[in-house]
């Protein structure tokens, strides 16, 4: 069974069941909207209900924030552990800098498309790209 970190964003629809899928089938799975440290994960208004509109200087002083340092640490140790990544689509900036920092340190990264978007060349750059969660659990 493989040691997987599912990288996609909070608003994505398609993370609770390719949770639950891999957990069924027997895989460990580190789910980031519940860190090993308890909670619901981690928000920017967690730190600060403006976090949306701060200017640049507000938000690198916000990276240091106590909660923003705990999630990065979770999220970090948990791509070292994993051996595989799967990005769910459509996801963000963090989903797609965590695949390519897993690529980057040799491990198996499996692009999941639910529903087809805009193609993405750059995508050659993981192990596989698939569409449904079925092609998932056999690419695993």
């Amino acid at each position: 069974m493989a040691k997987i970190y599912v990288a996609s964003s909070w608003r994505n629809e398609f993370y609770p069941e390719v949770i639950k899928r891999l957990e069924e089938k027997g895989h460990d799975v580190y789910d980031f909207r519940n860190p090993p440290h308890g909670g619901e994960g981690f928000h920017w208004t967690d730190i600060d209900p403006n976090a949306l509109k701060w200017s640049f200087e507000e938000y690198t002083e916000g990276l240091k924030h106590p909660l923003a340092e705990q999630q990065f640490n979770d999220d970090i140790f948990a791509m070292e552990w994993a051996d595989t990544c799967v990005l769910v689509l459509p996801c963000g900036r963090s989903a797609h800098t965590e695949a390519g920092w897993m690529a980057g340190a040799g491990k198996r990264v499996i692009v999941y498309i639910p529903e087809m978007q805009e193609p993405e060349l750059m995508y050659k750059l993981f192990t596989t790209v698939v569409g449904d969660i079925d092609q998932l659990l056999l690419a695993l």
